[in-house]
């Protein structure tokens, strides 16, 4: 098995370079600002590189269109200069550029598979107030097996996955307990203790996590989740990323 490469963009942004592949997620390459709506977030920190220093990107995998802290509006100037982006269908009915991909559906390019798994943004039922969500996994003979898990707050779902590919290698986990006080206490994405009961499930995954930082509504910080691990005895399985810096996982 080789190792992929990553470059933690910012926020949910993520660069894998995989099986000869340029993979992209939520693309967000905004500088700081506000983005109004029925929760009005605030960026804080703008991107570690350009779209320009990525080069030419093969694939975007969007877990989701509606919000601007998963698709900002440099990320939709991106995204038809993308030759393959892969979403939820309702994604695909609003950006014609975007295929849509069911729960369980598979997409190859050249020699990847690339299955859309369920997630959920928030709690039970979140769906008519946060819209549909995508994770991503992906496959190739002789790559490990990653799981991109969206905005996804709930384990059972990751539960559900990891019955259907027990052998997963690195889980890039959208963490940091987004919340804009649409549900209470309940979170959109996962949070410390959620992330940590994911992993568990995952048992032998090396964890990434993205979307910790650079947004007002991320309500953990990156201290937080690493001590979780570490007072867990799981920190050997961590690896946080410094925006900007490419690495070899695992």
């Amino acid at each position: 098995m080789t190792a992929l490469t990553a470059l933690l963009v910012g926020g949910p942004t993520l660069h894998l370079a995989y099986a000869g592949l340029s993979i992209l997620t939520d693309p967000t390459f905004d500088e700081p600002g506000e983005y109004p709506g029925g929760a009005t977030l605030y960026k804080l920190t703008g991107p570690a590189v350009s779209p320009e220093d990525l080069g030419s990107i093969d694939v975007v995998l969007l877990s989701h269109d509606q919000h601007a802290d998963n698709l900002d509006d440099a990320g939709r100037e991106l995204l038809p200069s993308v030759p393959v982006v892969l979403g939820t269908p309702e994604s695909a009915g609003r950006i014609p550029s975007i295929t849509g991909l069911d729960p369980w559906q598979e997409h190859r390019i050249g020699d990847v598979v690339i299955t859309a798994v369920p997630a959920l943004h928030g709690p039970e039922g979140a769906e008519e107030l946060s819209g549909t969500v995508t994770g991503f996994v992906l496959e190739a003979e002789g790559e490990p097996t990653v799981y991109v898990s969206g905005d996804n707050a709930s384990v059972d779902r990751v539960r559900g996955i990891a019955e259907r590919f027990p052998h997963i290698d690195i889980a890039v986990l959208f963490a940091g307990a987004a919340n804009v006080g649409r549900f209470g206490d309940s979170d959109l994405t996962l949070n410390a203790r959620t992330a940590l009961e994911a992993a568990e499930v995952l048992d032998g995954a090396v964890i990434v996590p993205v979307h910790t930082e650079g947004w007002f509504h991320f309500s953990e910080t990156r201290e937080r989740l690493a001590g979780m691990f570490a007072h867990a005895g799981q920190d050997h399985r961590l690896r946080m990323l410094t925006p900007g810096e490419r690495v070899a996982i695992p």
